[in-house]
């Protein structure tokens, strides 16, 4: 059974490995953000969001912000392994709703999310002009 555990600082480089192959392997996303700041912005989020990850090293990781029930980091290194649906149960515990953004080009993650439970809400632009749409989902127990 995969079990989720909270991060530490130390796992922010992993979570940041993470993300930017992510970003460097995925032809419709532009790099906006260096690398390293990507790393600063995880590791500031361990203190201050409700995160979980999978793996030692971080093989996945959820990032949500308690206060408004809104995912704003969700990254598998590994696809189709169960991370994912892993960690959002855990993220789901306790809630009665949850909201994120995805990007319209994801149309893999979007089959995950609807999969999950979560629908379509709105698309719009994003704030930074050079990144794709987006759209924004939610989920309701």
């Amino acid at each position: 059974m995969i079990e989720p555990r909270r991060p530490s600082v130390q796992d922010a480089s992993a979570m940041a490995a993470i993300v930017n192959d992510w970003i460097d392997t995925t032809p419709w996303m532009e790099r906006d953000v260096p690398q390293e700041d990507i790393e600063a912005m995880i590791a500031k989020g361990v203190e201050i969001r409700d995160m979980w990850v999978i793996g030692d090293p971080v093989v996945a990781y959820i990032s949500c912000e308690a206060e408004i029930s809104h995912i704003w980091g969700f990254y598998c290194a590994t696809p189709g392994q169960g991370h994912g649906k892993c960690l959002l149960d855990k993220v789901k515990e306790g809630r009665d709703f949850l909201s994120l953004n995805t990007h319209v080009p994801n149309s893999a993650a979007q089959k995950f999310y609807k999969r999950e439970g979560f629908v379509p809400i709105r698309e719009f632009d994003p704030d930074n002009a050079s990144q794709p749409r987006e759209l924004r989902m939610e989920w309701r127990r």
